[in-house]
């Protein structure tokens, strides 16, 4: 059975295209600094975001903490989103790996209000307090589902931490989606914000890796934690040329995986007993209203019928379209979860939408 995986965008395999690139890279190595594919895509990147440097990086993870760990210093306070990503999804990184406190502010679908930036601001010249060093923002919002960080409150954010000296990392893993979405350049969100990250593995499609971007003392710090962090790579430049790839053919066509969204969203709304926001970009999430709607049930019957979705929060379900899901697949998830629902309530399915 073929299966219709809708986990994540992470789950996509290289197209042909994208292997003949992989096969075709001319490599060094990259801890000498002289892989020349790496060389030219943290080149590309950087002047893509409007930036001085980029370091390549194995995951998104790494990036956002090696931003952490390169604004900071040990005992500073981290400003962010209470449902971020790097709070929730790092293993404590921020702490563990930069000895920072983590100081959560709650949101409205993942945008902090920037009043909130200031009122956590402190006197630098309190010695019992910590000094609050950085704000963190994610692009689109993963726990929330896909939603965009408008550009405006992007802006009025980073205005209230420059306000207050604080510097300001994007984690942009899925800005590219914000991007197609808005219209908004790469250079114009990332001139707002003093350093971010971008993913090439998620719906980009590119096997591995993540990049960071910044100001050029700021990304040679980066680099000499990440070897000290084991991220050190040498012939990566078969990795960076699929990235490459990635950049000059994956972009546009991520209006695609919006317009499969809203396809889903559609369909699972006439399923019974659920309820689905309109998705801004290519995650779908699917709130499970009916009590004898149980989650891990509800995964169980998918997978039997072929289509894996996955777990976000007790009551909840993530659908995720990227670039090996075409309609047909987006078809086979509707009537597949349609057909749970109806024979899990006992309720005929509603008209398809």
């Amino acid at each position: 059975m073929n299966i219709v995986d809708l986990r994540s965008d992470t789950v996509t395999r290289p197209t042909a295209a994208m292997r003949e690139a992989i096969a075709r890279a001319e490599v060094g190595d990259d801890v000498f600094g002289d892989d020349p594919t790496v060389i030219e895509l943290e080149r590309r990147v950087a002047a893509l975001a409007g930036k001085d440097a980029a370091l390549y990086v194995p995951s998104g993870t790494m990036g956002n903490q090696l931003a952490v760990h390169s604004h900071t210093q040990p005992g500073d306070e981290v400003l962010l989103e209470a449902h971020s990503h790097i709070y929730i999804n790092e293993q404590g990184g921020i702490g563990a790996l930069s000895g920072c406190l983590a100081h959560p502010l709650h949101g409205e679908r993942g945008a902090i209000d920037p009043a909130a930036v200031t009122a956590a601001g402190r006197d630098p010249a309190d010695d019992h307090v910590a000094r609050v060093s950085l704000l963190c923002l994610e692009n689109t919002h993963n726990w929330h589902g896909g939603v965009i960080l408008p550009f405006e409150r992007l802006r009025a954010l980073t205005d209230a931490a420059h306000a207050l000296a604080l510097k300001v990392h994007l984690d942009g893993a899925r800005l590219w989606n914000a991007s197609v979405a808005t219209g908004v350049s790469i250079r114009d969100w990332a001139a707002c914000v003093d350093s971010l990250m971008l993913c090439f593995s998620k719906g980009l499609g590119a096997p591995i890796g993540s990049i960071l971007i910044g100001p050029a003392d700021f990304i040679r710090r980066a680099r000499r934690t990440r070897k000290l962090w084991g991220g050190g790579l040498r012939q990566v430049g078969v990795l960076a040329a699929a990235c490459l790839h990635a950049l000059d053919h994956h972009v546009d066509r991520l209006a695609d995986d919006h317009r499969r969204a809203r396809r889903l969203a559609a369909g699972l709304r006439a399923a019974p007993g659920v309820h689905v926001a309109e998705p801004e970009t290519n995650i779908v999430m699917i709130e499970l209203r009916h009590p004898a709607l149980e989650r891990d049930a509800v995964l169980r019957a998918l997978d039997a019928r072929g289509v894996w979705m996955g777990p976000e929060d007790p009551r909840r379900i993530r659908a995720v379209t990227h670039l090996d899901v075409d309609e047909a697949a987006i078809e086979r998830a509707i009537a597949a979860f349609q057909a749970v629902a109806g024979e899990t309530l006992g309720q005929p399915l509603g008209p398809r939408s």
